[in-house]
């Protein structure tokens, strides 16, 4: 039997956490866990059930029912979000949701909430987990950490390329400087700032493709893993 690692994987947004997340996870046949989508789910579900934060943390403790996870779809080859068992992922999407969830991510107590939740979800091994604080706050003692990088104006150039065809107001320089807005706020926020575990290996992907930084990644997985059999 092959033994199985833990996975954590931290960087700045648009560095192709989830696409290397996901890549690991199906590759190993590993469990795919986003951080960020874990807020968008209590955001809904705070939404749907018409609780503020204070009621929701007063009773954190019954809130047992909460169960997240992550099912890969063969079909579109994504990993979709589920909350006690009900899809959720198109419902997350909303610019509400989105809202809900940025202003509860500043709340150190649900914070608090989540990273417990992620590691009860993580206490087996064989997941990928990807976020801001992985690596240190989640799985201090995951097997292998990727820290991803890369350079501002390239993740605007991707994003830039990816929606000018259905978004004719795009702007590249204000895409830019939202980035740099983000990767500001990633790394001095008081709730979850983003920072590198001292064990983590850096990813610089500024100048690889998805392919590239897949084989990379996995090539690492392979030796940690076989490194603990």
């Amino acid at each position: 039997m092959i033994q199985k690692i833990n996975i954590a994987i931290d960087g700045h947004s648009g560095c192709g956490k989830g696409t290397l997340a996901k890549y690991l996870a199906v590759s190993l046949g590993y469990n795919y866990i986003d951080s960020g989508a874990m807020y968008r789910a209590i955001a809904f579900y705070l939404l749907k059930n018409n609780l503020s934060i204070e009621q929701f943390i007063k009773n954190i403790s019954k809130n047992s029912e909460f169960k997240v996870d992550f099912r890969y779809d063969e079909v579109f080859e994504f990993f979709n979000i589920y909350l006690n068992d009900e899809l959720i992922q198109n419902k997350i999407l909303s610019d509400e949701i989105a809202k809900k969830a940025s202003d509860i991510s500043k709340d150190k107590y649900i914070n608090d909430f989540v990273v417990n939740l992620q590691k009860r979800i993580t206490a087996n091994k064989g997941n990928v987990i990807f976020g801001r604080d992985m690596g240190n706050t989640v799985l201090p003692n995951a097997e292998l950490k990727i820290y991803m990088i890369t350079n501002p104006e390239i993740r605007a150039k991707r994003v830039y390329d990816e929606l000018k065809e259905t978004n004719n107001n795009l702007s590249y320089d204000k895409i830019l400087k939202n980035i740099k807005e983000n990767d500001l706020w990633d790394l001095t926020n008081a709730v979850s700032p983003l920072y590198k575990a001292e064990d983590a290996i850096i990813l610089d992907n500024t100048n690889m493709s998805k392919d590239e930084q897949a084989r990379v990644a996995l090539t690492w997985a392979k030796g940690v893993i076989s490194a603990y059999k």
